[in-house]
């Protein structure tokens, strides 16, 4: 057995755990990472970057036979699946080397490809290694939560960790589960060629403002995916080498391939995390507001720790661990300005409270600004006039930010540095824009905020008119 003595140990090397271990190492601290499954995690090998890949396939498939609006004959899409997954692949395997062991290694991490497990409070056990750190981050992220539907068992299933192994395009993919991954695969295969069932127990992105949801689902609708909601599998089975899922109500959807997209789990239960006195949620581990866990030594960081699942969630609680366990300065976690984005097309992007949540935190001191997407001269020009920006706004500053429509994900950022800055919306309105792009529904947001306090006022008219009596 091999004894280790380091500053920081860090479980898993996704996101998460990589902005630590880099960070960590860079500003001198002796630094080992474990690793038991793929460097890079989940984002890079089966969620984040797979994802955008394919749907950057089914945009491409999209615009062919969508292209006469532009003076440009559609043209039916020739659909390659396994040159599609092919390029998932090679878009994988050209950002991998940031992840990889060897550039960690450069940057003097310990690198040990091995699941680890407690052993006491400061010590884990990896392999014939065995680690006793200050300091330990918990970064092991999460997996597909499948749900014991009956029969499940007994047929092949994808989830997202198996979803892009595929290499023949299904005949017909059936999905559970109406949130973020299971519709933004939903659009991408029906693009793709591949009929599409979606079946849904709760309303599809059931969290997000009714308003925008609905231009999703339209979309999504019009593009020949079938969304059934209210509508809770009951049974899954097979029926000649067709999979079938059975509906509480006794309704039967047939398809060739079933994805599981219900939700995920954090990834505990390698840990023997009671050894360590680290104690859990029913969504991942019990964190402070400094994500310290029970055992103060020990630090839970993104999917892990129970909160919002995003890999800029992770990164973002890395830097908080760095400032308190490299530095010993007092942060705190805040998920204020975390922003999340549906990459659907057109795309979903929410930041801080939405209207529903807003209105009913602050009431009748709520004032939403709205601007339309198909009064932005750019979205015109390139047919991309669906959708709009709502900013909820309290006391002069916004207090969250919806916004429905194409790049939505791309303009949601300056919303989230707004929030993180307690900006007011003067100020947002202050800044200046290039012309054409979508980036203006932001100041035009922020415009839309003061428009009938300038135009509709009666107290500024009579000023204005006032003054011009005196102006020479």
């Amino acid at each position: 057995m091999q004894r280790i003595k380091t500053d920081i140990l860090v479980i898993g090397a996704g996101s998460g755990g990589l902005s630590v271990a880099a960070g960590a190492s860079q500003m001198g601290a002796d630094v080992v990472l474990l690793e038991g499954h793929e460097m890079g995690g989940d984002c890079l090998n089966f969620g984040c970057v797979p994802s955008k890949a394919l749907i950057a396939s089914a945009k491409a498939a999209h615009g062919q036979a969508h292209a006469a609006v532009f003076g440009v004959a559609n043209q039916s899409p020739q659909v390659d699946y396994a040159a599609a997954m092919r390029h998932v692949r090679e878009v994988i395997d050209r950002i991998a080397p940031v992840d990889s062991q060897e550039r960690f290694e450069g940057l003097g991490v310990r690198v040990i490809r091995d699941y680890g497990r407690f052993i006491s409070k400061t010590q884990v056990q990896a392999g014939d290694h065995v680690i006793t750190a200050r300091r330990i981050v918990l970064a092991t992220g999460s997996s597909p939560l499948v749900p014991p539907i009956p029969g499940l068992d007994k047929v092949p299933y994808l989830t997202n960790e198996t979803l892009f192994d595929l290499r023949e395009k299904p005949g017909h993919l059936l999905i559970i589960g109406a949130g973020p991954i299971g519709l933004e695969m939903a659009q991408a295969h029906v693009r793709l060629g591949c009929p599409v069932t979606v079946i849904e127990a709760d309303r599809a992105l059931a969290r997000e403002d009714p308003e925008a949801a609905a231009l999703i689902l339209d979309q999504l609708r019009g593009e020949g995916v079938e969304i059934v909601e209210q509508t809770m599998a009951a049974q899954v089975r097979d029926n000649g080498g067709a999979i079938e899922v059975v509906s509480t109500e006794g309704r039967i959807f047939a398809g060739t391939h079933l994805l599981i997209a219900a939700g995920r789990k954090a990834n505990t239960d390698r840990l023997n995390l009671e050894a360590a006195g680290v104690e859990t949620t029913g969504s991942g581990i019990r964190t402070d507001t400094g994500l310290r866990t029970t055992n103060r030594r020990v630090y839970a960081i993104g999917d892990v720790a129970g909160g919002m699942q995003f890999t800029h969630v992770a990164g973002y609680h890395a830097g908080i661990v760095i400032r308190s366990a490299l530095f010993g300065l007092p942060s705190k976690s805040t998920l204020v300005h975390i922003p999340r984005s549906i990459y659907t097309d057109p795309e979903l992007a929410q930041v801080g409270l939405t209207e529903a949540e807003a209105r009913d935190r602050h009431g009748d001191r709520v004032e939403i600004a709205r601007f339309d997407y198909h009064h932005n001269d750019r979205a015109i020009a390139e047919r991309r006039a669906e959708g709009f920006i709502k900013v909820m706004v309290a006391r002069g500053r916004p207090i969250g930010a919806t916004i429905v429509g194409h790049q939505a994900g791309e303009h949601v950022g300056l919303w989230s540095l707004a929030l993180a800055n307690n900006l007011k919306m003067s100020q947002i309105a202050a800044m200046v824009s290039p012309y054409p792009t979508y980036g203006e529904v932001n100041k035009r947001a922020a415009g839309a905020y003061f428009s009938p306090r300038l135009f509709e006022n009666q107290t500024v008219k009579r000023v204005v008119r006032l003054v011009q009596r005196w102006l020479p």
